[in-house]
């Protein structure tokens, strides 16, 4: 291709993933990352780049994606198409004309990508479920009997959903940490991390319907990093007997890259075996998950003179977790099934999050709660710090990419900084 780009980029010419950007001279509007650029998608339509494929082009002026994710899978793969053939042609005409739509991502804001209407959050992944029980009960009934049979899930907070680079403070609520006393009222004590991929809805279904599981995967746009951060405090004095409330609803963060489906493609694998086997609206005749490397990276605040930057993880960060997506025991299509079986209906824009993504190794847990099984084993920083959970001031990245080969496909990353109680 043309453009200049560095082989270990999570945005190469595989790739191509979609946001919302803006800078000192143009409002929020669609973008492609693509190496250290933004493809301002506005002006390449003005060009006339994509006037071939039958969508309105005014869906990359908006300030959402989700016009552009209405228009459906069609006009999401021809884009793609168009994008590519353009950066791999080098006689395309569109070549001479790129400083009119380049931008380089350092003279950028990036924005929520998408105006998210619904939030779900699911709990698929088998290990996390065992700590969790394992932790609170007892190993030997730590799945509950419903966990092998459906895609367990909570309905979220939309609107405490925030984009990388966004910072909280942090949350109070109720705990009751003696139970022969009554409550108190405080911040959280116990603040942690929930390593999570997110699902996002380009195209939903009538209310009434439902969406099958062989053809659920038609419904996605793509996917984005998700941190559901979480009180475990708060959540172990309220979550009985309707699941948590205050605390996970204070904030969530998500990366501002949405990843497309096609982008994918290449790093599908076999999903684990389901034993027992699944009732019939959840049987996929192709049963895949997606591999993809997540890890997580903790800044304590004793290293806040390190200056931090967008994309580079900074000298100070310590990496306490290494997973992967493909540790999911029900898939985006299952997940996706079961949500809209009893007739719910998805809409464009909404998010389901994967629930914590926890391996069978230690240092693949997904959050302090397991990494540190529940602070009776504090983890050792390599500059000396202890953390049972995240401290005031303390910097959480997660990032995440899948390889195979030369071709690389990377989500960026979803950075929060936590700020003290008001």
């Amino acid at each position: 291709m043309w453009l200049s780009i560095d082989p270990t980029s999570d945005f190469s010419i595989h790739n191509l993933p979609f946001g919302i950007f803006s800078t000192s001279k143009l409002p929020k509007r669609v973008g492609v990352a693509l190496g250290t650029w933004i493809v301002d998608m506005a002006k390449l339509a003005e060009l006339g780049a994509f006037g071939g494929l039958d969508f309105e082009k005014a869906v990359f002026e908006k300030e959402f994606l989700n016009d552009f994710m209405a228009a459906g899978k069609t006009a999401r793969v021809g884009v793609r198409q168009v994008l590519q053939q353009i950066f791999e042609d080098p006689c395309s005409p569109f070549k001479a004309l790129a400083a009119d739509f380049l931008i380089p991502q350092k003279d950028t804001v990036l924005h929520l990508p998408v105006k998210v209407g619904d939030y779900t959050d699911f709990y698929s992944s088998e290990q996390h479920a065992f700590n969790v029980g394992a932790m609170f009960r007892d190993p030997q009934r730590a799945l509950l009997p419903n966990w092998k049979h459906l895609p367990v899930a909570y309905h979220g907070r939309a609107s405490s959903i925030f984009v990388s680079g966004t910072n909280f403070h942090r949350p109070k609520g109720q705990t009751c940490p003696d139970e022969t006393q009554p409550p108190i009222f405080g911040p959280t004590k116990r603040l942690d991390i929930e390593l999570e991929m997110a699902t996002i809805i380009g195209t939903g279904n009538a209310i009434g319907d439902s969406i099958s599981v062989d053809t659920a995967e038609d419904h996605v746009f793509g996917f984005v990093l998700f941190n559901d951060w979480s009180a475990r405090d708060i959540q172990k004095w309220e979550y009985v007997p309707l699941g948590p409330f205050l605390a996970k609803n204070f904030f969530s963060s998500i990366s501002p890259w949405v990843v497309t489906m096609e982008a994918l493609a290449p790093f599908r694998v076999p999903a684990p075996e389901q034993n027992p086997e699944v009732l019939p609206y959840l049987k996929e005749r192709n049963r895949l998950n997606f591999d993809v490397q997540l890890e997580v990276y903790l800044s304590p605040h004793s290293s806040l003179d390190v200056l931090h930057s967008s994309f580079d993880i900074p000298n100070s960060s310590f990496r306490i977790c290494r997973s992967n997506f493909k540790n999911m025991y029900w898939t985006v299509a299952q997940q996706i099934a079961h949500h809209t079986v009893n007739g719910c209906n998805l809409n464009t824009g909404d998010v389901l999050a994967s629930g914590t993504i926890s391996g069978k190794e230690p240092d693949s847990f997904g959050s302090l709660l397991e990494l540190t099984w529940g602070g009776k084993n504090p983890l050792t920083l390599p500059d000396g710090s202890v953390r049972k959970f995240v401290e005031d001031h303390d910097t959480v990245i997660i990032r995440g990419f899948a390889q195979k080969g030369e071709i690389r496909v990377g989500f960026g990353e979803v950075k929060t900084t936590i700020l003290p109680a008001k």
